[in-house]
Order: C-alpha cells, then structure tokens, then sequence
C-alpha cells in the first residue's frame, strides 16, 4: 500500500491550529459542558489539555504525528472503548456471557428488581439496559449529553432503549470490577498495556465516592467516561497501541491478547442502535462519521474531539486528542491512504 505523504503531512499539519481551546482551564471546560443540567458537581481532579496530538499508523508503521503524542491527555468517552478490552478479558476467561442477567454473577442491590433483574452484561455493552437509579451521587437522570440528545426514553425494557449515559457506563464498571474481584486498571495493565510495552504514562480514574470495599481492601471503581471527572488518561501513541490491537484482531506480537471473537462481537451491530456496538461505533452507515470510509469502527469522546479510528481496509489506526474537527482528519487520513488491495 503506498502512502500519499505529503498529502498526509498537509492534514496532519492543521491539527496543532485546530485543538479546542480553553481546554487548558480544563475545570471550566468541563464544568460548561454540564452546566444545563443538575449534579454538576466534579468528582474527580482533571487534567488539563496540553495541546492537540495525535499519531497515524499505517500496517502499524507510524507515517504521521503531530505536537506531543506521549502527553498523556482526558480520553472522555474514548475510555467506554477500552472498557470493552477489559469486558473481553472477561469474556476470554469465561467469566462473562453476553446474555447471561448480570445478578447471576454480581450480587448487589443495582441488579434486583423488576426490569433490573433482566439486565444482560449485552445491554450494559451496547448501552441499552436502561437502568434508572444513582450510582456514585450521581442519578441517570442528569446525565447531560443523553438528556441533551434527548436518547432517554424512561421505562421501557432493557434491550428497547439506547442511551449514551455515564451513569450506567459507571454500573458496567463496577460490575466488571466485582466480576474480576480486582481495579479494572491492573486488569488492563496486567493483561493488555505490559504486553504491549505502553508507556508508564497513562492511568484509570474513577471518583472520590467509587471507593469500594472488596475482599479486604479499597477498591477504586474506575469511571466509564470524564462527564464528572475521571476516566482514562492516555497519550495518543498508548491509544493507538490499543487500536492496533483491535485492527490486529486481538493478536499483538504473535501472543493473543483478546480474542478475535470478542473483535467480532465488539464490532457487530446493536439491533436498536446499528451504528453501534460494544461500547464502539461503527460506520457502516457512515453515522456518526458522514463522509468517512464506512469500514472505519471509532471510539470517540468529548463530541470526537477525541478519537481511535480504526480502519480494517485501510490499516490505519488513528488516534487524536484535542482536534476540533476530527472528522475532516480522519477523511483526509483516510484519503492519503487509500483502500488496501490485499
């Protein structure tokens, strides 16, 4: 496959110019993106931005980079993407069956009752168990992007409803948490990150209330997104380790790492939400990417302004923090690349 490179260094060489700014006061940012709603409390300490980066890998050769793609930056929603990794070390050990009630395996209050009691570890992943309740302080109800987006719709039955809501990515992790008996953050390190030599330079937060006591020990449940604070703080070149992973089908270094059975299902469509999968997005119908390949699968946060595009045709992996217009990077990527012929 050969690379149009100087066509892709005229794209990458916007992204410093285009980074969203006022991300530096990372506590106003943040604060202003929920200030329509209740509960806007943070809980967690940010980060503030260091300025846009990014790589691109191309049959996992870095052909392109731009400002300090080792800065360790807020993934926002980018972080429910590496949920699924772990959800499929899960799944690879046995632990976790996509259609099994979570209450079978996971007893706590979360999961008993009407409509609760059906919740299927397949709802929590693509996001559609509309569960109702408050975890952590915070009620399903305040979360701002689904109530902005007007995704909720209350008392219907898991599996017939799709809502991006932080509050139930948070149960997602708390219930693998006690599924693995461990913080998810060694679980990642341990099983994905080492393995793949990442830096030392990223980490997993939740908040100061997602202290849990768990066979002897406090346990931080970790966040599933940053809509109060916390989540997954990674550099560009660690998140592209974890896309390649996935372009790879779960296989780095000739050792299986993830199984390409759980790529498969990670990247297969929701019935009620087909641009989505397990807790990726997928582009089939060029949804929420208009315009861009529609082999690309992404995981995307903060309105895509962070980002892993992941293009099985192409062999890119992608990965970009702080860039305003991620979707005219990824088609200009995308076209200095070309479709593979093999």
């Amino acid at each position: 496959m050969k690379v149009n490179q100087a066509g892709l260094d005229r794209v990458v060489a916007a992204c410093p110019d285009r980074w969203t700014g006022g991300s530096a006061d990372i506590e106003t940012y943040l604060a202003a993106a929920v200030s329509d709603t209740s509960h806007r409390e943070i809980l967690e300490p940010l980060r503030a931005s260091a300025g846009a980066s990014g790589v691109v890998w191309v049959h996992g050769d870095e052909v392109a980079t731009w400002g300090d793609a080792d800065a360790p930056e807020m993934a926002f929603s980018v972080t429910k993407s590496v949920v699924s990794v772990v959800a499929g070390l899960a799944f690879d050990d046995g632990l976790l069956v996509p259609d099994q009630p979570v209450h079978e395996v996971v007893d706590i209050a979360e999961f008993e009752g009407p409509q609760r009691d059906r919740i299927t570890w397949r709802h929590l992943l693509q996001q559609t168990s509309q569960w109702d309740g408050e975890l952590w302080g915070k009620p399903t109800s305040v979360d701002a992007q689904s109530v902005r987006e007007g995704t909720e719709v209350h008392g219907t039955p898991p599996g017939e409803g799709w809502a991006y809501n932080d509050v139930r990515m948070n149960l997602l992790t708390y219930a693998l948490t006690l599924l693995f008996r461990r913080p998810l953050t060694e679980v990642l390190r341990q099983r994905v990150m080492e393995p793949m030599a990442a830096s030392d330079g990223w980490s997993w937060h939740g908040y100061r209330t997602s202290v849990v006591q768990l066979d002897g020990r406090q346990v931080e449940v970790v966040s599933g997104g940053a809509h109060w604070g916390g989540g997954l703080v990674i550099s560009a070149r660690d998140l592209a380790l974890i896309g390649q992973l996935f372009l790879d089908r779960g296989v780095h270094d000739g050792r299986h790492l993830l199984s390409a059975e759980w790529v498969d299902q990670a990247w297969a469509p929701c019935r009620v939400k087909p641009e989505y999968g397990y807790l990726w997005w997928l582009n089939d119908d060029e949804i929420p990417w208009p315009g861009a390949p529609s082999t690309g699968r992404s995981a995307r946060g903060n309105g895509g302004r962070h980002l892993l595009w992941v293009d099985p045709a192409r062999k890119i992996v992608l990965a970009s923090h702080w860039t305003e217009d991620g979707l005219t990077l990824i088609r200009g990527v995308s076209d200095a690349v070309g479709a593979s012929n093999e």
